[in-house]
């Protein structure tokens, strides 16, 4: 299968895939939101499993090929303060403190860069600055904080303390109205992009919350979204595991399903440290299963260097991609 998608003007090249399915240590267990900072740190977000075993946020260093190091964990499952019991998603401010969404806990915690507990704030509810079910994070230029607040269908802001700025969206399938959205991210321009889950589609508002536009007839259940410099659009497909790519213009440009056709690093050792189950993969009629998307849910461009980050959820990893702006055609008559 290739590992490069080729449309006009773009191209996307696979590059290596990070992590293993894991309740502790070098992996994640469902890994659901991240946020790529600078320097190729990238915090991602764990949601556990069905016992909630594994819930945490890591930081995490990417590098190139087989270069990545876990340097820290922090936000264990628990109901005290600095614990999270449905972590959902993952910002980090213009001071580099990490603010995490807990969709059980109505509550948003702070820590430092290196994962000491700050504070928590968010009240159950759903008046105006109050909280149900807290999913996508993202910050504006002013560091004010966009909440997806996803079972009272909006999208709330507040300053980095937790005071009330605005909100906008109600339930329903119209425009500028959710149905329990989840993801959302701001461009460069300040344009706020929100996947609507249950509707199905991408909606894009201005910086003041008015409605621009929508689009994504082709989603199922999209989870996520992101932006590159270049203006392209990326979304978590998340019922149809791929990532759907769409120009500013919101028309689809080309799909990613996972190529993931070497095992990731963490995950090259566990299998090296059991022979049984070297035997066992060497026995299997096609790994190509393995190397897909199952349920991508969360999605981030890396734009310090050109690559896009999806987290692999069932797969319990992340998926790289290089967008190569100077990709040259191979030579074929060499």
């Amino acid at each position: 299968m290739a590992l490069t998608t080729v449309v006009p003007g773009r191209v996307w090249d696979f590059s290596h895939a990070v992590g293993r399915n894991a309740a502790v240590g070098t992996g994640f267990s469902q890994p659901a939101g991240l946020a790529v900072t600078s320097q190729g740190i990238t915090y991602v977000v764990s949601r556990g499993n069905e016992n909630n075993f594994g819930s945490r946020t890591s930081k995490v260093f990417i590098g190139g090929f087989y270069e990545e190091e876990l340097l820290g964990e922090f936000g264990f499952y628990g109901r005290k303060e600095g614990d999270l019991i449905w972590p959902n998603s993952v910002a980090v401010d213009s001071q580099g403190d990490v603010y995490v969404s807990d969709d059980w806990q109505n509550r948003i915690s702070i820590f430092n860069g290196d994962g000491e507990y700050k504070t928590a704030w968010g009240t159950t509810g759903s008046g105006q600055g109050e909280l149900d079910g807290p999913a996508g994070l993202a910050f504006d230029q002013n560091d004010n904080l966009y909440i997806v607040d996803s079972r009272n269908h909006r999208v709330q802001v507040f300053t980095k303390d937790g005071s009330y700025v605005s909100g906008f969206g109600s339930h329903g399938t119209g425009p500028g109205e959710f149905d329990t959205p989840w993801g959302i991210t701001i461009d460069g321009d300040g344009a706020i992009y929100v996947a609507d889950w249950k509707n199905h589609r991408v909606q894009k508002f201005n910086a003041d919350g008015s409605y621009v536009t929508s689009f994504g007839g082709d989603l199922n259940h999209p989870s996520d979204v992101t932006t590159d410099p270049d203006g392209d659009v990326y979304v978590c497909d998340w019922g149809n595991s791929r990532v759907r790519i769409y120009n500013a213009a919101g028309e689809a440009l080309a799909s990613l399903v996972g190529d993931a056709q070497v095992l990731a690093k963490w995950a090259q050792s566990a299998v090296d440290a059991n022979p049984d189950m070297v035997k066992m993969r060497r026995r299997a009629p096609s790994l190509e299963e393995e190397w897909r998307f199952c349920y991508p849910t969360g999605v981030a461009f890396d734009a310090e260097q050109s690559r896009l980050i999806v987290t692999d959820s069932q797969r319990g990893r992340l998926q790289i991609y290089i967008k190569d702006n100077d990709y040259l055609e191979p030579q074929m008559n060499l």
